[in-house]
């Protein structure tokens, strides 16, 4: 059975009638864990939509009329960020990558192993939204359910307690992946 056939009623309740996102990212739940840094999660998102929607592609008139020295400086500036990303990376624990299905609604982490949770357990989840940004966003939630063997797990986590502001930016920041995704399919093609 692929992820993207499962037929779980945690699968309805968090995927069905809604934006969905199956990726591939640096990914970890914390059970029984809290938010540490309330409103740094939705910040982040927010800055990443910047940054991402400034280097889109579709405004290629108003890149054409940017003067070649404000290229340069963001050039530099873009080397700088991933020097600056690999440092903090050697000096933080990296999270594991991990497959997930994402919605607004909450995800789905596929797992090796179990992580042996009940149903109803709060917890954090801690994932890399960008893979260019060596930081994570923090995201409260409760387990659904949890099912498979040791090699082939899925745990269910719904959103819990997120502000609407996290909500939004969260929202955006899953139709720009389902857009990014949708434009490497055609390009595939």
């Amino acid at each position: 059975m692929t992820p993207d056939s499962l037929s779980h009623p945690a699968e309805v309740e968090l995927f069905d009638d809604t934006l969905t996102c199956d990726v591939i990212l640096p990914v970890v739940f914390e059970a029984g864990a809290s938010v540490q840094r309330p409103g740094a999660s939705e910040v982040l998102l927010r800055s990443v939509a910047l940054v991402e929607d400034s280097r889109s592609g579709d405004d290629s008139e108003e890149r054409a009329e940017s003067s070649a020295q404000l290229q340069r400086l963001e050039a530099r500036m873009d080397l700088t960020l991933v020097l600056l990303g690999r440092l903090l990376q050697q000096s933080n624990a990296t999270l594991p990558t991990r497959p997930m299905r994402w919605s607004r609604h909450g995800l789905r982490i596929d797992l090796e192993q179990p992580a042996n949770v009940s149903p109803g357990t709060a917890g954090v989840v801690r994932l890399q939204p960008a893979e260019w940004l060596p930081d994570n966003i923090e995201l409260p939630v409760l387990v659904l359910a949890e099912t498979g063997t040791a090699g082939q797990s899925h745990l269910w986590l719904r959103l819990h307690n997120a502000s609407d502001a996290l909500g939004s930016a969260l929202e955006r920041h899953l139709f720009r992946l389902h857009r990014r995704q949708i434009a490497d399919s055609r390009r595939n093609r």
